[in-house]
């Protein structure tokens, strides 16, 4: 065997069992949590203001906010935002207001904006319609059940928690690139917050669901703080944290509607959530590769074949790569309605995209969000640049 071919084969096999160590840890992490349950917790429902801040009608908008207005819960509000009185989103929450009488359901349209991240912007010029002293502030693509507003308010009952967000599960349409958007979230992104939080990482938070109180809010300073932020889930997390009470992962599991038509929306969205990741952890969005199982696992199989005496090791490695990718794929489709199989032959596709747009974000310094341009800088400050 030359030389040379020896070291080759070695770092081969180190990629081969990095990838087959994550893609297992990952299916592990994924399994428990699909086998833990939501704690109890004392009765007493205290009456909670739904914050949903929108911009345009995207595919199944009233669904998902007619969802948020049949919540089993005996006192709530819920205040819609927008920041343009034209937004087509405002005809959807006049049907829901003539539909649901009952439910005090406020409008604000207010364009004024307080930072660059124009969905802070429209939550503050909400919060002055707030009527109630608990917080749950959701994404307009999000759909719930009859019982989400209590489990996911009911941590707050302990004063040490200070802020419950929630995992969610992509939902696509039947377009090849929406089924792909959803593949990232649910087999990448969703089992790595996961596997983080069973390593002790507890600083995760989704602008999916983030509930809170009033005077935990005034206490870290509103969300004016956070008004220029590309992340501004993670830093209102990161503010809670800071002053001194925890941050609760509700096993409430949300489901989020994904809707790209093209390659083209596909790849800025994806490329707006992996800026943001680089942004919150510079140094380990290097490494952030050696999560992409599938694909290390076919870059280490072809360095370790330069060793044939390492067949059997390296095709071991390779092989529980593989398996536990194939499990992950299937994991989450476990209760979905869809076809076990539907969207197998795109999982090639799914993995060696993400490490494009990995690629792609060292690159990057602007961004598309909600229609308009902007520069994020390596302090996760987005300037606006349309």
């Amino acid at each position: 065997m030359p030389t040379i071919h020896l070291p080759v084969a070695i770092v081969g096999l180190a990629a081969l069992a990095v990838a087959a160590g994550y893609a297992v840890l990952a299916l592990v992490a994924a399994l428990l949590w699909r086998r833990g349950s939501a704690p109890t917790h004392p009765a007493g429902h205290p009456a909670v203001t739904i914050l949903k801040p929108l911009c345009g009608a995207e595919p199944g908008l009233y669904e998902n906010l007619r969802s948020f207005c049949q919540q089993d819960y005996p006192e709530f509000q819920i205040v819609f935002g927008l920041g343009d009185a034209t937004d087509p989103a405002l005809r959807v929450v006049e049907r829901l207001q003539a539909e649901f009488p009952s439910i005090p359901i406020d409008v604000v349209v207010n364009p004024r904006q307080h930072g660059s991240n124009r969905k802070v912007s429209n939550l503050l010029n909400m919060f002055e319609r707030a009527r109630h002293d608990v917080f749950a502030m959701a994404d307009s693509d999000t759909f719930v059940g009859p019982d989400y507003l209590a489990t996911v308010t009911a941590p707050l009952r302990d004063p040490a928690v200070g802020l419950v967000t929630c995992l969610f599960r992509d939902v696509p349409t039947s377009q090849i690139w929406s089924r792909l958007g959803a593949m990232y979230v649910n087999e990448w992104y969703m089992p790595s917050v996961i596997l983080a939080r069973l390593f002790g990482h507890a600083s995760y938070a989704s602008g999916q669901t983030l509930c809170m109180r009033r005077d935990t809010l005034q206490r870290i300073g509103g969300l004016q703080t956070i008004a220029n932020h590309l992340a501004e889930d993670y830093q209102l997390g990161e503010r809670v944290r800071e002053h001194g009470q925890r941050i609760v992962l509700s096993h409430y599991l949300l489901k989020t509607a994904r809707d790209e038509p093209t390659l083209g929306l596909l790849t800025h969205h994806e490329l707006r959530w992996m800026r943001t990741l680089q942004v919150l952890r510079p140094r380990s969005f290097r490494l952030l590769f050696l999560s992409f199982s599938l694909p290390l696992a076919i870059l280490g199989g072809a360095f370790a074949a330069a060793a044939p005496s390492l067949a059997p090791v390296s095709w071991t490695l390779f092989l529980t790569a593989v398996l536990a990718r194939l499990a992950m794929y299937f994991v989450h489709r476990l209760s979905d309605q869809r076809s076990l199989f539907s969207d197998l032959w795109l999982l090639p596709a799914r993995d060696l995209l993400i490490c494009w747009v990995w690629c792609r974000t060292f690159f990057i310094s602007r961004l598309t969000w909600c229609g308009s341009e902007f520069a994020v800088g390596t302090d996760g400050i987005m300037r606006n640049l349309s």
